[in-house]
């Protein structure tokens, strides 16, 4: 059988075309789409650790350190009782410490009126990019006007 090779990569070409347009293709293919920056002090490797489980999530964030963290996250609305190690721009939103990809997800699609971004703070063991085992049921919070309200909880 004589099988044209240009037709055959045309062909492939357009499946996957196809396939990555269609509404059921899936989450973590359409999040890839999704570009974020995370400022960490330098040194901090539960950063990076969160960056990759954002990363296998879908979502294409860039790492950067920063000696002046503590302005940035006071330049973003980071409160104390809202601050973590990293702080992340992604999508128009502040993310906030170790909030697992699933509500950052669910932040974007919804796009809450008044909501400037989430925060998990603090360090909580066994969130991403924190192992161990998690002590407890933990917040996620919303902050933007008025005072942080609970978003999630995992």
């Amino acid at each position: 059988m004589n099988i044209d090779r240009r037709k055959l990569l045309l062909g492939g070409m357009l499946a996957v075309g196809v396939a990555a347009l269609s509404p059921l293709a899936s989450q973590t293919a359409r999040a890839a789409i999704i570009q974020g920056t995370a400022y960490k002090a330098p040194g901090c490797g539960c950063c990076d650790l969160w960056a990759d489980h954002m990363r296998e999530a879908g979502f294409n964030i860039r790492m950067l350190e920063d000696s002046d963290l503590a302005v940035r996250k006071i330049r973003h609305g980071i409160t104390s009782d809202l601050a973590s190690c990293h702080t992340a721009l992604i999508d128009g939103y502040v993310v906030e410490g170790h909030v697992p990809a699933k509500f950052v997800r669910r932040l974007l699609n919804e796009r809450p009126e008044g909501v400037a971004g989430i925060s998990v703070p603090g360090m909580p063991v066994g969130t991403p990019g924190m192992p161990g085992p998690k002590a407890g049921p933990v917040d996620v919070l919303a902050f933007g006007n008025g005072r942080p309200k609970v978003y999630a909880t995992f």
